[in-house]
């Protein structure tokens, strides 16, 4: 953390743990999903957490206030990956929908936008390269090329023709766009609220959509400078040198994220 350090901040990473430790009352972690706790896989539906990820996350949430997953995925994606986790709480589709004790909320300005998300769906597979997976996640719909990377400017270019023609809005990612309805909601906003009455935050992140969340702790520590905030990008091929340069610190792999989250809560 030398190297990006700011005035209220550690400088070491044995030094931000034992701060975190003393705040834990106060402390929430928030993770993404896809590249931070799971390996991305050419198959959307065939990603699983690391094996040690469901074991730490509920250590994890028994140390400190609160664990939670702010992930593009839906609710339902994450819970059938977490069953056995009781305390962590998830945010499905950048906030869209939330699993907070045992129910799950939606978004009620952008549940008018199911059928739009449906035919929009439909017209991807009819009209884009039968390579491209289509992913309808119910409240959006997701263009993913990265077993075809050589059809990354048709889909870019099928998927910015739709967001104009319908007023969507368009998330890029690692391999993938993005078509969502246009509700203002996303992870910086999530991370935003969440962190407004807490004195520590972490967020664990690899693409282009959580450098919103890592904008939401600077902003939090801009207006209280008693608030400590990290910033964990995990390292990729595609995203992750725009996505750790506005990190304070780079891990290697899901499986380094669940390793340094073990050895962290020997801090506690």
């Amino acid at each position: 953390m030398a190297e990006t350090q700011r005035p209220n901040h550690p400088p070491s990473i044995a030094d931000a743990w034992a701060v975190t430790a003393e705040r834990a009352a106060e402390t929430t972690f928030f993770f993404d999903f896809d590249g931070v706790l799971s390996p991305v896989t050419d198959d959307p539906d065939a990603s699983q957490p690391v094996p040690a990820v469901p074991g730490v996350l509920e250590r994890l949430a028994a140390a400190v206030h609160r664990v939670a997953i702010v992930s593009a995925r839906p609710v339902s994606f994450l819970r059938s990956r977490f069953a056995s986790l009781e305390r962590v709480d998830l945010y499905g589709l950048y906030g869209l929908e939330v699993w907070h004790e045992g129910a799950v909320v939606t978004e009620p300005a952008a549940l008018p936008w199911i059928p739009a998300m449906s035919d929009l769906a439909e017209r991807a597979r009819a009209e884009l390269p039968p390579q491209i997976l289509v992913e309808f996640k119910r409240l959006s719909v997701a263009l993913h090329y990265r077993t075809a990377p050589q059809l990354s400017g048709e889909v870019e270019r099928w998927g910015h023709e739709q967001a104009e023609r319908h007023g969507l809005k368009i998330q890029g990612g690692r391999m993938v766009i993005e078509l969502k309805p246009p509700v203002d909601q996303d992870k910086g906003m999530v991370i935003t609220e969440g962190v407004r009455d807490a004195h520590c935050a972490w967020y664990f992140g690899d693409d282009m959509s959580d450098i919103k969340a890592f904008d939401a702790l600077r902003a939090r520590e801009a207006v209280d400078p008693g608030f400590f905030g990290v910033a964990v990008a995990v390292a990729n091929p595609e995203t992750g040198a725009e996505v750790s340069s506005a990190a304070d610190l780079t891990l290697e792999s899901p499986y380094a994220v669940a390793q340094f989250l073990t050895d962290g809560l020997t801090s506690f």
